[in-house]
């Protein structure tokens, strides 16, 4: 029994992590449905570790599970979205303040290689990929009871909306990101939590002014990944 349960917690954890992937990097678009039984023939388990593995992405704010009916991924509306970004815009610079003193020199190399990669990419995905190692790296020294956990969960559920906001403002020819990710870099540098924790303050709270002038943007239909796409 004991080996059953170890196994099936191992599987549990690949499968999230595999779908985990998926839903980041927007096969699985928001309001999407996403069936056990799928899970399981995809990713060549049983529907044990897939259950195991949807209710795990639940509690990072990937998915919502409904009992007995299926899992989809997590969709917000413009106000729900609003409201994650004023709490992320007032914790998450809380965070890099406690992590500010524990960065060492090379991780702050490390942080300023990522924005000058993220400052030639063309690709949105390659972008959003390494903006989340970027901002996640800043936030990895800190030992906290709860805000680090709360924080990622927060990103996972805003990952979706930032692709879109990322697509907008790469359209209309935006640098401040950029300008803002080499800001902090330098207040990092200088050991100042309190540049850091205002200009990431703005750098959130522009974002969420950003998706508040395109309402479309929570409107648009989720679409269902192919078989192919999930694999």
């Amino acid at each position: 029994m004991t080996t059953d349960l170890i196994m099936h917690g191992s599987a549990g954890t690949r499968v999230a992590a595999e779908l985990r992937d998926a839903i980041l990097a927007g096969t699985y678009p928001p309001g999407t449905r996403i069936r056990q039984e799928d899970v399981a023939g995809r990713h060549g388990a049983s529907r044990v570790p897939a259950r195991e593995a949807l209710r795990l992405l639940e509690s990072e704010g990937l998915v919502k599970v409904v009992a007995n009916t299926g899992a989809w991924v997590t969709s917000l509306n413009l106000a729900e979205c609003e409201e994650i970004y004023q709490i992320r815009e007032r914790l998450e610079p809380l965070l890099l303040r406690l992590n500010v003193p524990l960065l060492t020199p090379e991780q702050v190399d490390g942080l300023d290689a990522l924005a000058h990669e993220m400052e030639r990419s063309d690709d949105v995905e390659t972008f959003l990929h390494l903006d989340r190692e970027f901002h996640l790296s800043c936030y990895t020294e800190a030992t906290t009871t709860m805000l680090h956990d709360t924080v990622l969960r927060l990103w996972n559920r805003t990952q979706p909306y930032r692709r879109a906001y990322t697509t907008v403002f790469r359209s209309a020819g935006d640098r401040s990101a950029h300008h803002e990710h080499h800001l902090i870099v330098s207040a990092l540098r200088r050991g100042d939590a309190d540049e850091a924790e205002r200009v990431l303050a703005s750098h959130i709270r522009r974002t969420r002014l950003e998706l508040a002038r395109h309402p479309e943007i929570f409107d648009a239909p989720a679409a269902q990944p192919t078989r192919a796409d999930a694999r």
